[in-house]
């Protein structure tokens, strides 16, 4: 496989942007998607900080493929002009660290109710991200996640289809978390997907390495770049890394168990050589 560009979640190397940076290096890694700087969200650093990174990331020969924000990972029924607030900041965020992308979610549905109930509402709320975004040259790529209304690939179809200016981002893991088939997802999606995110799963929700888990991460991979796909990013949830509790829905944890290593680093490193295996393979 050539002309394969690899961008990682390097926070869950380390929260410090420089040893980020090491991280990548020292993996041969193409740059970020980038996550929490120094301990905090992406999405409220300041333009300043932003600037920061950049020269950094410059000074390195590493670029940020996309901005890997929490929007839309809210209460569908929250309040939505403090989303349109962040999401205002957020893609300024991307225009300063000159990233392509935006990572969003379609909001958390509430607790035993009806996910499809709030399809409209959804798409009407991701629609006004995309009018914002419109002309900017970023573009909107909605993530798979738990507990949110495209948690499922039907429901993802339903926003993919409805605002063709999103483009989506193939988590294999949360499908598997969510007892959804990846082939059968991918069949359904693969058109409409514009990067990987590089993260495998047991039947039982336990994050693996890529490849020794139940999300076919090979088999789909091998067909993303068939369908002439080149970006991956690396989410190895292979450590508990700092800021990971802050991601997570209230009452949730993450399952690490099966694969315990002595560092994040390690961790980090591990995930990348997986990848790499499988790219081999292939």
């Amino acid at each position: 496989m050539k002309n394969l560009k690899i961008y990682a979640f390097a926070d869950e190397a380390s929260a410090n942007v420089d040893r980020q940076i090491e991280a990548m290096q020292r993996n041969g890694l193409n740059g970020l998607e980038i996550r929490n700087v120094d301990g905090t969200n992406v999405s409220d650093i300041s333009l300043g900080k932003a600037a920061e990174v950049r020269e950094k990331l410059d000074a390195n020969g590493l670029s940020v493929w996309s901005v890997g924000s929490p929007i839309g990972k809210t209460d569908i029924d929250g309040d939505f002009d403090a989303d349109i607030e962040k999401f205002k900041h957020t893609l300024e965020i991307a225009h300063a660290l000159n990233s392509e992308n935006i990572r969003i979610f379609s909001f958390y549905i509430p607790h035993g109710k009806d996910a499809a109930e709030y399809k409209n509402k959804v798409i009407d709320r991701l629609g006004r991200f995309s009018e914002i975004a419109v002309g900017s040259g970023v573009t909107l790529c909605h993530e798979n996640e738990k507990g949110i209304y495209g948690d499922t690939a039907e429901r993802c179809l339903d926003i993919l289809e409805a605002l063709p200016e999103i483009k989506g981002i193939f988590d294999p893991a949360n499908f598997v978390q969510c007892g959804v088939d990846t082939l059968k997802a991918w069949d359904m999606l693969g058109k409409y997907i514009k990067y990987m995110h590089i993260k495998d799963a047991m039947a039982d929700g336990s994050v693996v390495p890529a490849g020794f888990g139940d999300g076919n991460v090979r088999e789909i991979v091998r067909m993303y770049v068939e369908n002439g796909g080149t970006a991956f990013t690396l989410e190895p949830h292979l450590a508990v890394f700092d800021g990971l509790s802050g991601l997570e829905r209230e009452g949730e944890e993450s399952k690490v168990k099966n694969f315990v290593y002595k560092s994040n680093d390690e961790a980090f490193d591990a995930a990348c050589s997986a990848l790499r295996k499988i790219m081999e393979e292939n």
